[in-house]
């Protein structure tokens, strides 16, 4: 059996198999069903790096979207692929951190009140739903790319989807930054 052609028979299937574990896995953290006990646990200074580690991955991710979006509108269909590659490595990379963090010492507690705490709930809220929303859209650009060879992917519904995914993962990448400052930097 032949895992890329599996994949290209079952695009949508498997993009929605990927989609819903993954975001399993990020309630499962969110909401602790995993207790800390019974993970392995990282020196303090690398457990409080993690978010100031994984807003510079955000940072870089968003840089790489707009590139690899750039590079195909260029033509350039390799550095394309390579950016958007590099970027869902960076996602990954960033998701594995972000719920290892999570799992051991919960969700970040916004420490401010009022307007502040209004501005940073709202971004906050956007921030979660595009980065929701992104995760099917992502995974099933990512998987007809993967699955098709290049000269098949212009008849598949790959740059329609990416066309929509692209600039939403590029805004979630920024507003997990902005949610970083206010986080670490304004509050």
């Amino acid at each position: 059996m032949n895992v890329r052609t599996t994949v290209r028979d079952h695009t949508l299937g498997t993009a929605t198999l990927l989609s819903v574990v993954a975001l399993a896995l990020v309630f499962a953290a969110a909401l602790r069903v995993v207790p800390a006990e019974a993970l392995p646990r990282a020196p303090s200074a690398v457990v409080e790096a993690i978010p100031h580690l994984n807003a510079l991955i955000c940072t870089v991710a968003l840089a790489t979207v707009i590139l690899g979006v750039r590079a195909i509108r260029e033509g350039d269909v390799d550095r394309h692929r390579k950016l958007m590659g590099a970027t869902f490595g960076l996602f990954a990379l960033f998701l594995v951190a972000y719920l290892y963090r999570v799992s051991l010492v919960g969700p970040t507690e916004f420490p401010a009140t009022g307007l502040l705490e209004t501005a940073y709930l709202a971004i906050l809220g956007i921030h979660i739903t595009l980065a929701i929303v992104c995760v099917p859209l992502v995974f099933y650009a990512l998987l007809l790319a993967w699955s098709y060879p290049v000269s098949e992917i212009p008849r598949t519904n790959h740059r329609k989807v990416g066309k929509v995914a692209a600039p939403l993962w590029a805004i979630s990448f920024a507003l997990g930054v902005v949610v970083y400052l206010f986080v670490y930097v304004i509050a």
